[in-house]
């Protein structure tokens, strides 16, 4: 699975408005200057959400960018999914459309199990990961020493 530069700056920009949600709207620049993103590229993001539905803003000397529900009811994937679509995808089409027979007849559940694996990950709440307090199981993940290695 790779995760896009669009993917990634949503994620933190969202993490950046979860951590700042009692404080009120967040200027684009402020997040883009914090987080070290491209103003321009992070407006166009924003606008998605914002399209999406996970986050609101407002115009003007007071506005900014606030998150739209609590952040403990916005997972990662509704983050990823608001600005690149279906997390897990074969030739575009979502797994339990698709159809093999003979000896890639059990491809299908192997694709339908990569989508849950990659739903239950990304499942995580902005709240969790802005707070820095995984589930134990995405902690005990990361704390692989093969986690990132070539097989």
């Amino acid at each position: 699975m790779r995760i896009s530069a669009r993917a990634d700056y949503a994620v933190r920009a969202a993490l950046q408005l979860a951590a700042a949600q009692d404080a009120g709207p967040l200027k684009a620049e402020a997040i883009a200057e914090v987080q070290g993103i491209s103003h321009k590229f992070l407006e166009g993001i924003l606008g998605d959400m914002r399209k999406g539905g996970l986050v609101q803003s407002q115009r003007g000397g007071n506005g900014g960018y606030w998150l739209a529900r609590p952040a403990e009811s916005i997972s990662v994937a509704d983050v990823i999914r608001c600005v690149e679509g279906p997390l897990v995808s074969v030739r575009g089409e979502r797994p339990p459309d698709l159809a093999y027979t003979g000896p890639a007849e059990s491809l299908l559940p192997l694709w339908i199990a990569l989508r849950a694996s990659v739903r239950e990950v990304l499942g995580v709440s902005l709240a969790e990961v802005a707070a820095a307090e995984l589930p134990a199981g995405i902690t005990a993940l990361a704390a692989d020493p093969e986690a990132w290695t070539n097989p």
